[in-house]
């Protein structure tokens, strides 16, 4: 019976140390095992900026005459969400996770994805609405919240990225301080449009003209006169 009863232990300890489980004992000595808990997925934070420092980028910008879109195509870009940085999810459910209100967000497990976002709450930057989905895989609700590129990828096309690889346009259209989860018919309506040409609500502007002037820098691409004009104007917002 001794004999068995160390088998037992043994057995109990290695198959707590192959599933995560810790062992003790409560106060009346009895063994007693729990199990660590998941953790909760995450995507690090939008990035932020200082409007001086936008200010120092953005003098710093290349600045040439407009240029039009001639050759571009989305294709160019690659046709669809990649997992860039090795979480195991595409780039679309990284935004929706990260820029979802707090405590909201419902996902599941797909696949190597631990946070297939499947509903939450969204606070619009573009217009200051809440957007509640309860299924995104309903196809009207997912097209309802769509992940903008904050530079229009026509417009990185015009600005410098019609000389890059395929592979790095591929990156830049992935690059998640380039996304944004914001409303689908808001985002229809800016289009490829430039700060000249679109902006969003007042209350955020200052911020959109950070984030892209600093994409821009990052990446090295140029303005264009009137893009800079309103981007100096966005910044005297902050």
């Amino acid at each position: 019976m001794r004999r068995l009863a160390v088998v037992m232990v043994v057995l109990a300890a290695l198959t707590g140390c192959a599933s995560g489980a810790r062992q003790g004992a409560d106060a009346s000595g009895a063994t007693r095992v729990t199990r660590a808990a998941s953790p909760t997925p995450s995507v690090a934070a939008a990035p932020s900026g200082t409007a001086a420092r936008a200010r120092r980028q953005l003098a710093a910008l290349p600045v040439v005459a407009r240029r039009p879109t001639t050759g571009y195509a989305r294709s160019a870009f690659g046709s669809s969400w990649r997992d860039i940085d090795h979480n195991g999810c595409n780039q679309r459910d990284d935004v929706l996770l990260r820029d979802a209100v707090p405590g909201t967000v419902r996902y599941a497990r797909q696949g190597a994805c631990d946070h297939d976002v499947l509903a939450g709450t969204w606070h619009d930057p573009y217009t200051g609405r809440t957007l509640v989905f309860d299924d995104l895989k309903d196809l009207h609700q997912a097209q309802a919240v769509q992940i903008d590129h904050i530079v229009p990828l026509a417009e990185a096309w015009a600005s410098g990225a019609d000389v890059w690889s395929a592979e790095r346009r591929q990156r830049f259209a992935n690059y998640l301080p380039e996304l944004l989860a914001v409303d689908g018919p808001t985002n229809a309506g800016k289009g490829d449009g430039d700060p000249a040409a679109w902006r969003p609500r007042k209350a955020f502007q200052c911020t959109y003209a950070i984030r892209w002037i600093a994409i821009k820098t990052r990446w090295h691409l140029a303005a264009d006169p009137s893009e800079e004009a309103a981007l100096r104007q966005l910044l005297g917002y902050c």
